[in-house]
């Protein structure tokens, strides 16, 4: 595995891998990988020649209120995982190799971030998307790999994409799951017990969704509502929202037509939850719930 560390050494290994006729899928992460990082590594191992993985700690992406100094770092950690998952270069910059200096033109995100997580995360995405516009120059993949348990995010980066003729197909990954359908997350840690025996709720009150919509009954708020009783009857946790939207538009659709995402976010006592399903209907009648 190559490890490099400044963007000129970057751009010459990718100018001969291109040379060389070889496909890049690339994975953007902010490192601290876990099981999902792994997968997407894992999907673009089974379809491109070149995996280039990139872990970089953005500070764009942190409000006032997160803390970027304590955001969690285990670099040779990383690299030992990112080699047996078999990725074949590892960009691993500082700060100041991706911000050498100040901003001159800044990128706004205006659609899809005011709902969900986003709502409370004030210019997050705007970071994000500064970054990967940033990574994908430098890393030209043919594809990029992202996780569906960050719907949002991944709505986002779609939308950079198509806005911008980027030459880059975005590679949606399924959410890795428990046996028992709970969400694979560095969170999951930090329930007790008892909500950990709560938490798969979760992802039932998602299937239920779907088997409503599926029935024929596309009324968002009455589905909203159904969702929420289940996890405030059967968990201990707060319901922090349940919202429907079409994806990746994240706009509001009654009735319920074409691609939409179930969202939700639930708190327990030590831990914030969410998690979503996509659901793909065509046109229909709407039906009372």
């Amino acid at each position: 595995m190559n490890i490099i560390t400044n963007n000129e050494a970057l751009r010459e290994q990718i100018r001969q891998y291109k040379q060389s006729g070889k496909s890049i899928g690339f994975v953007p992460t902010m490192g601290y990988l876990h099981e999902g990082h792994l997968s997407l590594i894992e999907e673009a191992r089974k379809n491109h020649d070149i995996v280039v993985l990139s872990i970089f700690v953005n500070p764009l992406q942190f409000g006032p209120n997160e803390d970027f100094e304590r955001y969690p770092r285990d670099a040779e950690r990383d690299r030992k995982l990112a080699e047996h998952a078999g990725v074949d270069l590892l960009f691993m910059p500082v700060v100041d190799e991706i911000y050498p200096t100040g901003l001159s033109v800044t990128m706004l995100v205006k659609e899809r971030v005011d709902v969900m997580c986003g709502r409370k995360r004030e210019g997050h995405f705007d970071g994000v998307v500064t970054v990967l516009t940033k990574l994908f120059h430098l890393v030209q993949p043919d594809s990029a790999y992202f996780g569906m348990k960050d719907a949002q995010q991944v709505a986002v980066v779609e939308g950079l994409v198509q806005d911008y003729f980027f030459p880059i197909e975005i590679v949606r990954v399924p959410t890795i799951r428990e046996e028992d359908g709970l969400a694979k997350s560095s969170r999951n840690v930090y329930l007790s017990p008892q909500e950990r025996r709560e938490a798969p709720i979760l992802f039932k009150s998602l299937q239920l969704a779907k088997g409503l919509v599926e029935r024929g009954h596309l009324k968002r708020d009455s589905i909203i509502r159904k969702v929420t009783e289940l996890i405030h009857d059967e968990t201990s946790g707060t319901v922090d929202y349940v919202e429907i939207y079409s994806f990746p538009q994240m706009v509001p659709v009654e009735p319920l037509q074409g691609d939409i995402i179930i969202a939700l976010a639930v708190q327990f006592d030590k831990a914030r939850l969410i998690d979503n399903m996509i659901i793909s209907l065509g046109k229909k009648e709407s039906q009372h719930v």
